[in-house]
């Protein structure tokens, strides 16, 4: 935020120097699910904030602003993450079950495409949204892990990472600690698009233009990284998921069984030189004749 303020400060001095920018206030919406605790978010707000913060539960992918009041909107890391696991692939009885994997490797050609068009239709909800709550001329920045155009998501340091996730968990159905209906029946509702694709997708919209594109270059990309450290960035994120499905009682087994085994695997992760990228998207509102 403190960046954006300053920013947006510049920006008024060099077109008009005789205002005066620190007139301006700002409002800023802090939006996240209904179960984030954004009671321990307000409390970590430093006291010298220069904007006034308010939390605004609830999905992107629906509206949730009134129409164009938002002028600046930053999604960091969020839109990969589908709204829902497709159903046809928790389906025994369609032939895009998605029996062998918990996430999109693509060698079922349907589990492919029911992901893809889950996140096409999740991401053309979200901006659907945002083109009702964003001003004409409004600026929408998007940080998002997506896939090298022409790299199947399996030939990823990431994909192995995942299947190694979910060979621990067929691992402890075979010992008999969770069913393998659970195993079975477990997906992880993630989608890494390639560039091309979210611009085709951003495209077809037609309401906002892509100002900038580009892959940043992530400093963590290039850090070794031991077994403990792949488990101790992975659980925060899949933690709660687990919790979710398979209850409580066995999530501490299940990352220390794949701390032993990323430690297994680890010459054939670092021998991936391909994986995900972590992509720097600025749209810009176009101002159209409905507004």
């Amino acid at each position: 935020m403190q960046n954006i303020i300053e920013a947006v400060e510049l920006k008024l001095i060099q077109l008009a120097e005789h205002q005066d920018p620190s007139a301006l206030e700002f409002q800023v919406f802090f939006s996240d699910q209904y179960d984030n605790d954004f009671n321990t978010l307000f409390k970590t707000l430093p006291h010298s904030r220069r904007y006034f913060a308010a939390g605004v539960p609830g999905s992107f992918y629906g509206r949730l602003f009134p129409k164009s009041c938002l002028h600046f909107v930053h999604s960091c890391y969020a839109l990969h993450w589908l709204s829902k696991v497709p159903e046809e692939i928790v389906d025994r009885n369609s032939p895009s079950w998605n029996s062998d994997s918990i996430h999109c490797t693509g060698s079922v050609k349907g589990v492919a495409e029911a992901y893809s068009a889950r996140f096409m239709n999740d991401v053309e909800a979200f901006l659907n949204a945002r083109t009702q709550e964003v001003v004409p001329g409004g600026l929408i920045v998007i940080l998002i892990l997506a896939v090298p155009d022409g790299i199947p998501f399996p030939k990823t340091a990431a994909g192995v990472l995942y299947d190694v996730f979910g060979s621990c968990l067929i691992d402890m159905a075979k010992m008999g600690l969770i069913s393998e209906e659970k195993v079975y029946s477990f997906n992880l509702p993630i989608y890494h698009a390639t560039p091309k694709e979210l611009e085709t997708l951003i495209q077809r919209n037609k309401y906002f233009s892509i100002e900038r594109m580009e892959e940043l270059n992530h400093p963590m990309r290039n850090t070794p990284f031991t077994a403990e450290d792949y488990t101790s960035n992975l659980r925060p994120v899949f933690e709660e998921i687990i919790k979710d499905h398979f209850g409580n009682e066995y999530v501490n087994q299940i990352f220390h069984n794949y701390t032993i085994k990323i430690a297994e695997n680890l010459s054939i992760i670092e021998e991936k030189t391909n994986d995900i990228i972590d992509l720097f998207i600025l749209l810009k509102r176009i101002i159209s004749i409905t507004d």
